[in-house]
């Protein structure tokens, strides 16, 4: 009986320690386990080819679900997370083009959960998938059931799954926001005529309510995840067209939501109180993130701040105010996740830097070149392991 208890609490402990979906399993770049501390630099363990995307693995039981693209298909591929073993795949048909030059697979990383991968294609393909064996359970074409326009960048956030929904920021005149039965597809509610962001949506607890959160074109959507029913809207976009919202909403503090974009948009913080709500401080000098979404702790925001192609900074600022409390200029652009008390940050061109998550000064240390080319992907972070890809490839490192 006792080394049954073992093996059950073992496995619920690597279970809390996946990396599920965008930014892990709150959906905040937020690592439940303890904080990876050397030695440095990590070791590699497997790295493998795949295919087009700026999707994001997400790893779940065991396995690794990689969704990116080969020639015309659309591809997911299942790996033993630890090896790097193949174990199913599963593909359709795809005619995607970017009309501005970039990387044609899919944007949006899977989502798992009991037993079900999620993943939406760059024209918005929306598939269920079973995860022990890949076999498709049901698929909708959300772009030509809701009569969407193509936009910049091709569909790009990551399925949400909350209770029996599965939402979507689908971008349609007439369905901006979408909820469908998590095991059949069927069409559960939608609302506002928004078109999509790039952001990937959250849900977060207010009080004793769960709040969906969505960055969509126009501004911040706070709805009920059941019913669909709409809290309050904060417009929140550039004047500019050519202009996208990209990092996706988080709470930064028992009742703070944290909204920011680049292209002249800036950051805003609000306080949130039931179906209220009132804006605490905004600023485009604070922490204006292009795509990668900051991480919060301890009344600090650390994140990216400006445009990309521009040369960023690192930042981390005060939440309750946007105070600046540093800036590593010139840092460049790149992703940051939080484990423990450190700072995971895998730059554009593929260095790995840990540093302690401080408010006090930016002190790296350690630092490693896991990826060459550009890496935009976010990473995923599973039982101590960093999962990682670039254009070309896909690496598996051991952070102690």
């Amino acid at each position: 009986m006792r080394t049954t208890l073992v093996l059950l609490l073992a496995a619920f402990a690597a279970q809390a320690q996946d990396w599920p979906q965008f930014l892990g399993p709150t959906r905040n770049g937020v690592y439940p386990g303890p904080a990876p501390r050397g030695p440095w630099p990590p070791a590699q363990l497997w790295k493998k080819d795949v295919g087009q995307g700026f999707a994001g693995p997400a790893v779940a039981q065991g396995k690794l679900i990689l969704f990116h693209r080969k020639g015309s298909r659309e591809v997911v591929d299942c790996f033993d997370a630890a090896t790097g073993k193949p174990l199913w795949s599963y593909d359709y048909p795809t005619t995607y083009r970017d009309d501005f030059g970039f990387d044609e697979g899919p944007r949006a990383t899977p989502t798992v959960a009991a037993g079900r991968i999620y993943t939406f294609g760059a024209e918005g393909a929306l598939h269920a998938i079973d995860l022990a064996t890949g076999t498709k359970l049901w698929s909708a074409d959300t772009h030509k059931q809701f009569g969407v326009r193509k936009g910049f960048f091709g569909a790009a956030g990551a399925p949400l799954v909350e209770g029996e929904r599965v939402l979507i920021s689908v971008g349609g005149p007439k369905a901006g926001i979408v909820a469908f039965h998590k095991d059949t597809g069927q069409v559960l509610w939608t609302a506002t005529g928004d078109e999509a962001g790039y952001s990937s949506p959250a849900t977060v607890t207010i009080g004793s309510e769960r709040h969906a959160l969505f960055f969509t074109r126009a501004g911040l959507v706070d709805l009920d995840p059941t019913s669909g029913k709409i809290r309050f809207q904060f417009p929140w976009r550039s004047r500019s067209h050519a202009s996208v919202n990209a990092a996706t909403p988080i709470l930064a503090g028992p009742n703070l939501v944290f909204l920011t974009a680049s292209y002249g948009t800036g950051a805003a913080m609000l306080e949130v109180t039931g179906s209220a709500h009132k804006r605490l401080w905004s600023s485009e000098d604070a922490l204006s993130c292009h795509y990668a979404t900051p991480v919060y702790r301890d009344g600090y925001l650390y994140g990216f701040h400006g445009r990309q192609e521009e040369g960023q900074s690192l930042r981390s600022i005060e939440a309750r105010t946007g105070k600046v409390a540093w800036s590593e200029d010139g840092f460049g652009a790149g992703t940051v996740t939080l484990a423990g008390d450190r700072l995971l940050i895998l730059r554009e061109n593929g260095e790995l830097v840990a540093a302690p998550a401080s408010p006090a000064a930016f002190r790296p240390e350690g630092r490693a070149r896991i990826l060459s080319g550009v890496v935009r992907a976010y990473p995923a972070l599973a039982a101590g392991i960093l999962y990682a890809r670039n254009e070309t490839t896909l690496v598996a490192v051991r952070l102690k």
